[in-house]
């Protein structure tokens, strides 16, 4: 894939979900939107791998309790045969177990099959930008148990420049990207990069797009 759309300018959709009712909601649903096209449906995680591969699709959606193969276990499977693919995982599971597996498998974003259908379209218009997607939901859930974890801890400080740094982590920017949004040098992000991992003892990006979840950067 070389840009957002096929040549006839529409974002190409793969949907797996191992429901059938939920696989023809959802294609009625996006199917309003006219620069959607849902090219295939997946009914268990190892078809969804198959898919991803066969099609190449912008955007996959990702149920996680399937048949099979789970979502997350399909996910870095995935982003190894199709790493241009947008992979959203849209579930049932709001606990924080599965949102940190899913980041930590290389989701793109994080809803609930609650989501309202106008902010599921503006997710997935957003996440072809290359920013993370998260359900309210899902934030409030994971901030909730993160300030409850931290209600005794000494607090972190960072400065400004890393928080801005940090919120575009999280929003899926490379080094690159943020150093022209921010006017850095490549190099002055990578250390802002290398001090955010210190100060909040994070060991990778996936832990600390879990920071700036909790911490209230990334939404919807």
């Amino acid at each position: 894939m070389s840009d957002f759309f096929d040549i006839n300018n529409q974002l190409l959709i793969v949907i797996a979900d191992d429901h059938e009712i939920v696989r023809a909601g959802l294609k009625r649903l996006l199917n309003i939107e006219k620069s959607f096209k849902i090219i295939d449906e997946a009914r268990t995680g190892e078809e969804a791998v198959e898919l991803a591969s066969y099609h190449k699709p912008h955007v996959l959606l990702l149920d996680i309790l399937m048949p099979v193969m789970t979502g997350i276990e399909a996910l870095p499977l995935i982003k190894k045969m199709s790493p241009e693919t947008m992979v959203v995982m849209l579930t049932a599971f709001e606990d924080a177990l599965h949102t940190e597996q899913a980041i930590d498998a290389g989701a793109d974003g994080y809803l609930s099959k609650d989501i309202a259908s106008a902010d599921l379209i503006k997710a997935i218009k957003k996440v072809v930008l290359g920013e993370r997607v998260f359900s309210k939901s899902i934030l409030n859930m994971m901030q909730h148990k993160f300030f409850k974890s931290q209600s005794d801890a000494k607090p972190i400080s960072i400065t400004k420049r890393e928080q801005e740094v940090l919120n575009l982590i999280a929003e899926g920017k490379t080094n690159a990207e943020i150093a022209e949004m921010l006017f850095l040098s490549v190099r002055t992000v990578e250390s802002h990069r290398y001090n955010l991992m210190q100060k909040l003892q994070c060991s990778n990006t996936a832990s600390l797009v879990r920071y700036a979840i909790k911490n209230k950067i990334a939404n919807v």
